[in-house]
């Protein structure tokens, strides 16, 4: 789904800790096929300690991974197209002009989950 499509309801956000959302980028993108890397825009927080993916209208009403958070944005705040990222206090790690469509809900659900496993493994290394 294009980010900015005309008519369209806004995004839901996806919030997660930014290690976890990082490895999640990454995870996506190595399995992705598509051009843009399979995922949509990712926002930062201002002190990088969070990551906010943009998902399809309506993620939030289904959505309960543990360690995330997923916000109806119903618009708020939400604009696009200005280069500016549409929430306060924030900045885009990978803004829409660059991917092109929201993030796939079950594939980032996906990734997240080998992010942590990932993240849990390597912290039981040390």
């Amino acid at each position: 789904m294009p980010v900015s499509e005309p008519g369209a309801a806004a995004p839901d956000l996806v919030t997660v800790p930014a290690r976890q959302g990082l490895e999640a980028v990454d995870i996506i993108r190595r399995a992705a096929t598509a051009p843009a890397g399979g995922v949509g825009p990712v926002l930062h927080d201002g002190s990088g300690g969070t990551l906010g993916f943009l998902v399809p209208p309506g993620t939030a009403d289904a959505w309960d991974l543990p360690g995330s958070a997923c916000m109806q944005t119903n618009g708020r705040g939400m604009r696009f197209g200005d280069g500016a990222p549409p929430v306060e206090a924030t900045g885009w790690l990978l803004p829409p002009e660059v991917t092109g469509s929201l993030t796939d809900p079950a594939v980032l659900r996906a990734a997240l989950g080998e992010a942590a496993r990932l993240i849990e493994a390597a912290d039981n290394c040390r």
